[in-house]
């Protein structure tokens, strides 16, 4: 007899409980500040226990953090997916419109997590450190794009870099506007300016 229905259903069990985990938390963060809630408050919200909490998520920082999970991954794919012959800038445009993309499809979510992050110390130090892993695997799929030793050449690191720190702007500017700015049109306006360089490979 097959366990697979009974796997899939502890699987969306366990996504519930990280998203009421999830939802708690932010809603929590938001209102009363990063550093005046506890692990007991968000875990007495969502209705577990704090052992439970500590199933899903190894510290508060990880439960806002873990939102950007994925888009380090996302990023690399959509870039390896990019035709070689597109312009580095243009490659690097789509690249980081997939996290903005993300941020647009869940904008009160979204708009919650940006600003807790860039406005908490603590966790804008852990989102920091994700953009330097992203950073070094988007300098690493450049380099093998256009057939540039990552060791020796400036380019991939430099561009990837850029990218991010368009990136980084325009979550700044859409936090800052309350969500009002379009961050798929902020994106097209941040790579305007930077194209001219990274073309210039």
């Amino acid at each position: 007899m097959s366990t697979r229905p009974e796997v899939t259903m502890a699987e969306r069990k366990r996504q519930l409980v990280s998203n009421e985990l999830t939802e708690a938390a932010l809603q929590l963060l938001a209102s009363k500040g990063f550093d005046a809630v506890t692990i007991d408050e968000i875990a007495t919200a969502a209705g577990v226990s704090k052992r439970t909490f500590f199933r899903y998520f190894a510290s508060k920082e990880d439960v806002v953090v873990q939102f950007l999970a994925g888009m380090g991954a996302d990023m690399r794919t959509e870039l390896a997916a990019r035709s070689p012959q597109e312009r580095p800038s243009a490659a690097l445009r789509h690249t980081v419109g997939v996290p903005i993309a993300t941020c647009a499809d869940h904008s009160d979510r979204a708009l919650r997590v940006v600003r807790l992050i860039l406005r908490t110390p603590a966790l804008h130090a852990r989102f920091l450190e994700r953009q330097a892993q992203w950073r070094d695997d988007l300098a690493a799929e450049l380099a093998h794009r256009l057939g540039l030793d990552p060791g020796t050449d400036l380019y991939p690191r430099l561009a990837a870099g850029m990218a991010l720190t368009a990136f980084d702007a325009v979550l700044h500017r859409w936090s800052g506007s309350d969500g009002a700015e379009d961050p798929d049109e902020l994106i097209d306006r941040a790579f305007a300016v930077i194209a001219p360089a990274l073309d210039a490979v």
